[in-house]
């Protein structure tokens, strides 16, 4: 058996380290999540609740869209690329997109995932920092 040397401890250190990191953000986050907040409602398993609230003086909201899919339908006749769901900031939708890992992107914040629509929209509205959201065509 080989013997231990200081970079296998090292090593191992960090690796123990970097996974306790891992595991204490994702507790951290579960132990912050809302019932609103959760990905899926108990009716509709991985579909986001519909929310309807006033951030930051700003009012967003969020529901399945109608008609759903990723080219059926929807805005313009394009269709959403968010999971058959719409969101809306001052009544101007906000475009948003489902990543492959469940989490949600939008134009406003595109290379910061978040783990909701909800999300997406406050981290929108905090980006636009009072600025009018204008239309996105689709087409």
């Amino acid at each position: 058996m080989p013997e231990l040397s200081r970079r296998r401890a090292l090593t191992t250190a960090a690796a123990l380290a970097a996974a306790a990191t891992t595991t204490g953000t994702a507790a951290a986050h579960s132990a912050h999540a809302t019932p609103s907040d959760s990905p899926g409602s108990p009716g509709s398993p991985g579909s986001p609740d519909s929310f309807d609230e006033v951030y930051k003086g700003r009012r967003i909201q969020g529901r399945p869209a109608a008609g759903g899919g990723h080219h059926g339908g929807g805005h313009h006749g394009g269709g959403h690329h968010g999971g058959g769901y719409a969101v809306f900031v001052d009544g101007v939708e906000l475009h948003v997109m489902r990543n492959a890992d469940g989490s949600w992107i939008s134009v406003i914040s595109h290379y910061a995932p978040v783990p909701t629509p909800r999300a997406a929209a406050r981290a929108a509205v905090d980006e636009l920092q009072g600025a009018r959201l204008l239309p996105f065509p689709t087409n």
